[in-house]
């Protein structure tokens, strides 16, 4: 399982870090929590926005 930080997202989605933390925190987007930061496997980013949710 590959784990992406949320600046890792956020590049790849072209949001801003709070936005990816948003999606996390309303369970939009599964992350994993390490410590005060979160992971987000790979698989669910692509799962996200394959189902039309996109950053724009």
């Amino acid at each position: 399982m590959n784990l992406l930080t949320v600046a890792e997202i956020a590049t790849q989605m072209r949001v801003s870090k709070m936005t990816v933390y948003r999606l996390v925190q309303s369970g939009a987007l599964h992350g994993i929590r390490f410590g005060r930061s979160y992971r987000v496997p790979e698989t669910a980013v692509q799962q996200y926005l394959e189902a039309g949710n996109g950053g724009h």
